[in-house]
């Protein structure tokens, strides 16, 4: 069964799904600053565009493109910076 979730006023949205083995969402998000927090590990999959993180307990922000993967582990709160529509895939562990 697929589930839309959408948040800060639709300019992210999501498709969450059951893959084979996890948990999984397909999204994408509009260009803006935002704040996620976790309730399980993420580790997240850019399809398209590019995203700028900030890590927990980091200071620095990093610029993930197109193919490259993130973690995030549980209970924790990361901030996002988009540029442009950026589309990606998230698995829950």
């Amino acid at each position: 069964m697929l589930q839309v979730n959408e948040y800060f006023a639709g300019k992210v949205k999501s498709i969450g799904f059951q893959t084979r083995t996890l948990p999984a969402t397909v999204g994408v998000m509009e260009a803006g600053d935002y704040d996620f927090s976790t309730s399980q590990h993420e580790t997240m999959t850019i399809i398209s565009g590019a995203l700028r993180i900030q890590l927990p307990g980091s200071d620095e922000w990093h610029t993930y493109n197109t193919g490259e993967v993130f973690e995030v582990a549980a209970q924790q709160t990361f901030k996002v910076k988009v540029a442009a529509a950026t589309a990606y895939f998230c698995t829950y562990s």
